[in-house]
């Protein structure tokens, strides 16, 4: 999954105050969540042999209602127990082996003398599936087409159908979907027997899935366009709403290529094909993210560009497309026993698809944009007050929707990126192979896959994996250069660098063309001590420790400076990594860090890194920059987007930071020609500058086709240095009337600097929010409470006051936890501003 509700009891800590959970009133339900201890004592007692799900969703065209009837066959270890089943939906009736029950409470339905094997049969209905869990219902602004998605990660198909809703108990599942008879239905089985049904509708009826958990589970609906390709025997699909059909089209062939590129590159390297002949894509409106749904992703449509994608995204479609599709071995096939090994499914998925990225498409410059995109945030969160370790006790589902983060995802990613050099990539491929053939359509902990890649490479792994997956923080690594040969110094989180390999390279000036520098020595060397003597020639111009990203741990060079002289992409993202861990530690001015972005811009050729280089710099000018000091460094940065766009292969990307940045509107305006999306951010640019974007704003939505442009012209308004302007953009953000997808884009042309005035009170409408924002799931939780924050017209003593606010108690974990984390960011910004 790659993010974007909270119910019941949980464990929490922001600094040294732990906060414990137990339930909380949701939509004028009380639902708990299921701890571990219940989950083992159900798992012990049950064998789930089979689910078959009938799904109603005539309704919708023109009501909220869908109606399920779950029929769950199963087992009992121990006939005459009792335990319960999860369903959070409104249960209109429930019986087991015939006889009737409930009612159900607390969303949970009690079964009670349970026979050795049973048959439990629910009918549940939902209808608030326009922000409630589990189930959305959209409606396409276009032509007011109504599309049904379902995301069930963690516990959440338990809002629509009853399940036992854990990963521990996975069975067969077998879909029945009553739709309207003009739309498609997608699943995880692929192919369906269509027949008609009652009222014009009609009825799709898929095939027994795998062995899957309940959250692994899909179905969508609506009147989907559809594009289908067979290549290497498997069988594609791609789906959008019909308003997108033309950007779908446009985007298909590179879709289609990643996908079989992965296919091949993971089945060939996990030694197992997937073994479903069909996989489908879904893109649907109004979602957060990416789901690993088995044979059936679902994905944001946000990720169809509307105007003709850049490098940077295109190189994100295709790794998130090859993160969800590893999630088909790490997650599906193989998943974990409980969430405390949450990281066996996104870690590794991170780490799989940068993996992919690298040695089968032509995003070879994979590991780099990772390291300037996904590690930058890592090291910021775990030098922050919510670190924790990649793999921690987790004791109910609710904890477990607050570590989607940073630590789980990039430093997980980054960590296993670490244990592949560790161990050797042909160990590596082993263990992880021989994984598979041991556990497919099982459960596993850690200790089951650390088992089969120390059985790979004869190593012991245990010292690693509880020094890396075990403990939070960051490493730290220097040179001392004071001898005759250089000598690295590491420290660990508690006191001696963890096990790792890494590389040192030596540079020397004056071997190639201009100012740059040639890595002439490469040193690999193991860490096992606090000081590793280090065998490279002690007169080298320029040393480079973590040389080549082999491992999770922040460096300082000797000269900030030499990042733009460096020869290689990846020695190049070394350095401006650096640069922008000094920056966030206090140890950099804004200054010095974008003087040095600058550099490295005007040198690198890679198109991926030039974007988010570009995209840091504008961060660092409108974020972080003081304000006596903001006008020049925007200037700095608009002066080098200016030379980028002379390039048409950089034009782009170029001109769109220089929206950001730059007080030439005219000239802003003289570029833009039939470029829309340059057109609204030049008029976010305008607004914020105080201008009358009015008429612009009406000819553009007449203009753009894009069925969401409403978004953006809201953008454009939350700009504007205008109390009314604020109050409705800040309205629609509270309201839910901005999709969690699109959230950023508004809130950060709201929280603009220069503002402070028109800004006042927002921060603390913000805190009041708090308690609420956990409503309709765990990714509108993480959006909205990371991008409300307020970012201008607060200090110190507000941030510590919405520290203080998520350690009280009330607000969700997940949402204290992403306030806590975002606060400890906002928080160093604020010290960079004082300069």
């Amino acid at each position: 999954m790659r993010p974007g509700r909270w119910f019941g009891r949980g464990t929490f800590r922001v600094g040294n105050t732990r906060i414990v959970r137990r339930r909380i009133l949701v939509e004028s339900l009380v639902v708990k969540s299921l701890t571990e201890g219940e989950a083992r004592e159900r798992a012990d007692l049950l064998g789930v042999e089979r689910y078959d799900i009938a799904v109603d969703l005539t309704d919708l065209p023109t009501g909220p209602r869908v109606r399920t009837t779950s029929t769950i066959t199963f087992s009992c270890r121990t006939p005459g127990a009792a335990t319960f089943v999860d369903a959070a939906a409104t249960v209109l009736g429930a019986t087991l082996n015939g006889r009737a029950l409930g009612p159900a409470s607390e969303g949970r339905l009690s079964l009670d003398d349970l026979a050795a094997q049973n048959t439990l049969v629910v009918e549940c209905e939902q209808t608030n599936t326009r922000d409630g869990a589990g189930v959305h219902k959209a409606v396409d602004p276009a032509d007011g087409e109504v599309y049904l998605w379902t995301s069930f990660e963690p516990d959440q198909a338990r809002w629509v159908w009853a399940c036992f809703d854990q990963p521990d108990l996975k069975a067969p599942h077998a879909f029945t979907v009553t739709a309207p008879a003009e739309w498609t239905v997608t699943s995880n089985s692929g192919t369906a027997r269509v027949s008609d049904g009652p009222g014009g509708s009609r009825v799709w009826e898929f095939g027994a899935t795998p062995t899957l958990s309940p959250y692994n589970t899909v179905v969508n609906a609506g009147p989907f366009h559809q594009v289908r390709r067979r290549v290497d025997g498997y069988d594609l699909g791609l789906f959008c709403r019909r308003s997108l059909a033309p950007v779908l089209d446009r985007d298909a062939e590179q879709l289609f290529t990643v996908t079989s590129q992965g296919l091949r590159f993971f089945g060939e390297q996990f030694e197992m094909p997937f073994p479903q002949a069909r996989y489908d894509q879904v893109f649907v409106p109004e979602f957060g993210g990416a789901m690993e749904n088995f044979g059936c992703v679902t994905w944001s449509d946000g990720f169809l560009r509307r105007s003709a994608p850049t490098p940077v995204e295109n190189e994100q479609l295709a790794r998130v497309l090859l993160h969800e599709m590893a999630h088909m071995w790490f997650g599906n096939i193989v998943t974990m026993r409980w969430w405390d090994d949450l990281w066996l499914n996104e870690s590794f998925a991170e780490f799989a698809c940068n993996w992919a990225a690298g040695e089968a498409t032509e995003y070879t410059d994979s590991w780099a944009r990772h390291l300037v995109a996904g590690k930058l945030s890592a090291y910021l969160a775990d030098q922050g007050p919510v670190s924790h370790p990649i793999r921690q006790p987790i004791r109910d589902v609710a904890e477990a929707m607050s570590i989607f983060d940073s630590i789980t995802y990039p430093k997980g990613a980054s960590v296993l990126r670490q244990l592949q050099v560790y161990v050797g990539e042909k160990a590596f491929r082993a263990g992880t192979a021989a994984y598979f053939a041991k556990y497919a359509w099982q459960n596993t902990t850690l200790q089951d896959l650390v088992d089969e890649l120390a059985a790979a490479s004869d190593k012991d792994l245990t010292t690693w994996r509880d020094g890396w997956l075990g403990t939070a923080g960051t490493d730290h690594f220097t040179l001392d250069t004071s001898g005759e040969q250089p000598v690295l110094v590491g420290r660990g989180p508690q006191g001696p660098p963890r096990p790792q390999v890494l590389a040192v390279g030596s540079y020397r000036s004056g071997l190639a063309p201009g100012n740059g520098l040639t890595r002439t020595h490469r040193a690999l060397v193991e860490v096992s001590s606090a000081r590793t003597s280090l065998d490279l020639p002690g007169d080298a111009d320029f040393y480079l420790v973590n040389d080549d990203d082999l491992t999770f741990a922040t460096t300082r060079p000797a000269d900030p400076a030499a990042a733009a002289r460096l020869p290689t992409p990846i020695a190049r993202a070394v350095a401006v990594t650096s640069l922008w861990d000094a920056l966030v530690t206090g140890e950099m001015s804004a200054d010095r860090t974008v003087a040095g972005l600058v550099a490295v811009l005007d040198v690198e050729t890679v198109p991926v890194l030039i974007g988010t280089y570009l995209n840091l710099a504008g961060d660092v000018a409108g974020d972080w920059a003081p304000a006596a000091h903001r006008t020049a460094i925007e200037a700095q940065v608009a002066e080098v987007a200016r030379r980028l766009a002379a390039d048409p292969a950089r034009r782009s990307v170029a001109l769109r930071t220089l929206a950001r940045v730059t007080g030439d509107l005219e000239a802003l305006f003289g570029e833009v020609g039939d470029d829309i999306d340059l057109a609204w951010r030049a008029l976010v640019r305008k607004s914020e500058l105080g201008g009358d974007t009015t008429a612009q704003v009406q000819d553009l939505l007449d203009r753009d086709p894009d069925p969401d442009a409403g978004i953006r012209s809201m953008a454009v308004r939350a700009a504007a240095p205008d109390p009314e302007a604020k109050a409705t953009a800040w309205q629609a953000l509270v309201d839910r009337t901005v999709p969690p997808p699109a959230v950023r884009a508004v809130s950060s042309a709201f929280w603009r600097p220069g503002q402070e005035t028109v800004l006042a009170g927002y921060a603390e409408r913000y805190l009041a929010l708090l308690p609420t924002l956990h409503r309709g799931g765990m990714i509108p939780a993480l959006h909205l409470s990371r991008d409300l924050f307020p970012v201008f017209g607060i200090d110190e003593a507000y941030v510590a006051r919405a520290t203080e606010a998520a350690a009280a108690g009330d607000v969700a974990p997940v949402v204290a936890k992403t306030l806590a984390e975002r606060a400890d960011e906002v928080a160093r910004m604020l010290r960079a501003r004082k300069g």
